[in-house]
């Protein structure tokens, strides 16, 4: 069977693996769409103040 170091060993393996499944989902399902929503957003609000300043400046 196992000793003790190879018991802590495998825990710490299982802790590190499900350490990093949890932040995998976590970045997948949250961090990455609320960034590129986020991102979209801010770009279309410089597209919508360039055309307002284009028009403008037409007007002017």
């Amino acid at each position: 069977m196992f000793e003790f170091d190879q018991y802590l060993g495998f825990l710490a393996f299982l802790t590190i693996l499900t350490i990093g499944f949890w932040l995998m989902i976590f970045l997948l399902t949250f961090v990455i769409p609320y960034w590129i929503f986020g991102s979209s957003i801010e770009r279309f609000k410089e597209i919508k103040e360039e055309r307002k300043a284009k028009r403008t400046a037409a007007t002017h």
